[in-house]
């Protein structure tokens, strides 16, 4: 995506941005917009051969971006991952923790050590992610926590039990985070519906993966949360975008 000059923000409004799980799907996205938006961004994931290409990408097309290396379930890792910004950068603006897994399956499958791995990912990585940045913002007197949940915090559906779960924990735990916060720090979920991404490639269950070529049949780009997440840190400080639910049209629930 190539900046323009509507795109581009204005002189005093460029942010740092840390988007975990930016090497596919919707963190990928998040990533080039903000970018190609004039915003400096921190791309966290697992693969570094994906990183090194989203860099090059970004870069080509005028953008700033660093990349790093990150496991969202190695607490100290998060840490590292936001503190070493804060020391290269001066600050830090936002963070989205979008890191997530979503190998579904049914409860009799007993695929324990798949339920294990969501809820390291899915909600242990956003806590961490919590927990590294609210020292920065505090400090700061500023910051905005943005987490990409799903509608399937909303409404739970067979082979989806415990990704329902630990997106509705997720969903939760940051509408716990807004009421505690301090009015500097805004907060936002938003919580995608059908999108094209890779997120249907981890399931191993036969039936799960059947079943979800049907679901996935109607399904938006990722870019089309990337501009929700656009539309809401562009706000200003005293307006606080605390939900969005993004689903296909034809998407029913």
């Amino acid at each position: 995506m190539t900046r323009t000059t509507t795109e581009t923000t204005e002189q005093g409004s460029r942010k740092v941005v840390l988007v975990t799980g930016a090497t596919s799907g919707i963190g990928e996205a998040i990533a080039r917009r903000l970018a190609a938006e004039g915003h400096h961004v921190v791309a966290g994931a697992r693969r570094e051969d994906r990183l090194a290409g989203l860099a090059k990408s970004v870069r080509a097309d005028g953008g700033s971006i660093d990349v790093r290396r990150l496991d969202v379930t190695d607490r100290a890792d998060v840490a590292r991952f936001v503190d070493e910004t804060v020391t290269a950068r001066g600050h830090i603006d936002v963070i989205v923790n979008n890191a997530g897994v979503m190998p579904l399956s049914r409860l009799d499958s007993l695929l324990a050590d798949e339920w294990d791995r969501m809820i390291d990912v899915n909600v242990k990585g956003l806590l961490h992610g919590i927990a590294a940045a609210m020292p920065h913002f505090q400090r700061q007197n500023s910051g905005h926590f943005i987490t990409i949940a799903s509608v399937g915090a909303y409404h739970v559906v067979p082979t989806a039990a415990v990704y329902c779960a630990t997106k509705y924990a997720a969903w939760a735990i940051t509408e716990g985070l807004r009421q505690e916060a301090e009015p500097f720090i805004r907060v936002t979920t938003v919580s995608p519906g059908v999108v094209e991404s890779e997120l249907a490639d981890t399931i191993t269950e036969p039936g799960a993966a059947e079943a979800m070529k049907t679901y996935r049949a109607a399904a938006i780009p990722p870019d089309a949360i990337a501009r929700a997440i656009s539309y809401a840190i562009s706000q200003p400080a005293d307006v606080d975008v605390n939900e969005m639910v993004i689903r296909p049209a034809r998407q029913r629930p």
